[in-house]
Order: C-alpha cells, then structure tokens, then sequence
C-alpha cells in the first residue's frame, strides 16, 4: 500500500507564502485540522509534517476565500463539511483522537506473539452497517 506523502511545515510556509503564526491562527479556527499536524523525529530534532494533498489543497481554498469571507465564517463552512465525512476515533489514556475514514489506509492489531492482523475491512463494514441502521430509522 502506497503511504501518504508528506509535506514539511517549513516546506509548506515556503510554498504559499504564509507565517508561522497565520498557519497556527488557522488551526485555531478550525480551518486546519489538528490531526493534520503530525509530528516526527527527523535527524535536526521534532518537525510537523502534513498529508500534503489534504493540507495544499485546504490552503489554497483559504487563500483564495480569505479576502472574500470571514474566517470564522469560512472555518463554519469547512467544518460542516467535515462533520458529513465519516469518521473513527481513538480513546486513549493520552487522549482521544478522531480519523476520517477516508483518510485511513489501514488499521491493524497485534497480539502479545506479535502476529498482526488488518481489520480495515471489519471497520469499513461495521461503518457501513451504522449507516444502513441510520437509514431505515
């Protein structure tokens, strides 16, 4: 399975022209989602990455809109559409975490004997009988 290309923070701001605070300013909107920001060690230290098609594509629609309409207004707009994507969450004793399905490429658990076992598909299925449930009521 192909994994998910990555794009630096530093490559980011570099390639749209924006700061570092305009870039925090919209995660705290809403506008960029949390989960996008993933961190990883790199050999200078601690760098946040991002899936580069999701966050491009999110900050171009931004800098196109922004002379046009509130932030908040368009973070209001991008959330709703957020909201209709279907999703998966992950409770830990750290916290939680939450997944768009289509943005999930896999997910697999390992037994103490470290065999490892893919239930994508079992999650996929079981979503999908949510939503059939959902339909009928």
């Amino acid at each position: 399975m192909e994994t998910e290309q990555l794009i630096s923070k530093k490559e980011l701001l570099a390639r749209y022209g924006i700061s570092y605070g305009a870039l925090y300013r919209w995660k705290r909107k809403g506008l960029i989602p949390d989960e996008w920001f993933i961190k990883q060690s790199t050999v200078t230290g601690q760098e946040t990455f991002f899936p580069q098609k999701l966050v491009c594509e999110r900050v171009e629609t931004i800098l196109s809109m922004k002379e046009d309409v509130l932030l908040d207004e368009l973070a209001q707009q991008l959330s709703g559409e957020e909201k209709k994507q279907e999703t998966m969450m992950l409770v830990t004793v750290y916290g939680e975490k939450t997944f768009r399905m289509n943005e999930v490429q896999s997910i697999a658990l390992t037994d103490k004997n470290g065999k490892k076992q893919d239930i994508t598909q079992l999650i996929r299925d079981l979503l999908n009988k949510c939503g059939e449930q959902e339909e009928k009521v």
